[in-house]
């Protein structure tokens, strides 16, 4: 998988509502809900259920430490 690759996948779930599934630090493994709102150049913003505004890098998605599950 590539950045472009990456990149497209993400807009593809652009305003979709989608779950995900984050693997943070120290084996931490977050599942939420939530929208992909906007798409950068290098990171991408997700509106959570709960209001609660995330950003991921392109990279995060490449080594799968976020996963768009459905």
């Amino acid at each position: 998988m590539n950045l472009n690759y990456a990149r497209t996948k993400v807009k593809e779930k652009l305003g979709i509502p989608s779950k995900f599934i984050y693997k943070g630090t120290r084996g931490q493994v977050e599942e939420f809900e939530g929208i992909i709102t906007k798409c950068f150049s290098s990171v991408f913003i997700i509106e959570t259920k709960d209001n609660i505004t995330k950003s991921f890098t392109y990279n995060d998605f490449i080594i799968k430490n976020i996963k768009i599950i459905a």
